[in-house]
């Protein structure tokens, strides 16, 4: 059996909001799933999540949005991340997102939004897939 990198994911809470149960039971749920996992903490600016991104070395970002500002801190994110070089990072976002924001999300180039309810098995294989099929790992 060939040893494998473990897939590299860092959470973060961008913006103001002070709530993270859910990036926690998402980090932690990861990490139990096989991921190496790195949680930023709250209140993070879009430009400390793109840095900490690259000095980890991480596949894939997920935010954690509840604030409401889910458009608006991912559109930030991802300009960081490109600024730095880093565009190739799978961006995924999770939180309390209106239906009606998801295309935007994506526009923006968000690998996928999970919503309140999205199981921890179900992010876990859409990032093995996504991952795995970019040929990192």
């Amino acid at each position: 059996m060939s040893e494998e990198r473990k897939i590299r994911v860092l959470v973060a809470k961008p913006g103001l909001d002070g709530h993270e149960r859910g990036a926690r039971v998402v980090a932690y749920g990861l990490r139990d799933e096989g991921f190496e996992v790195v949680y930023t903490g709250l209140r993070q600016t879009p430009d400390q999540i793109a840095v900490a991104a690259l000095q980890e070395d991480v596949d894939v970002v997920g935010l954690s949005i509840l604030s409401g500002a889910h458009v608006s801190l991912t559109d930030k994110v991802m300009a960081r991340l490109k600024e730095h070089g880093a565009d190739d990072i799978l961006v995924l976002v999770g939180g309390i997102i209106p239906e009606k924001d998801i295309p935007a999300l994506k526009n923006i180039g968000v690998g996928e939004v999970f919503t309140s309810g999205a199981s921890i098995p179900m992010i876990a294989e859409y990032i093995r897939s996504e991952v795995s099929s970019e040929g990192a790992g």
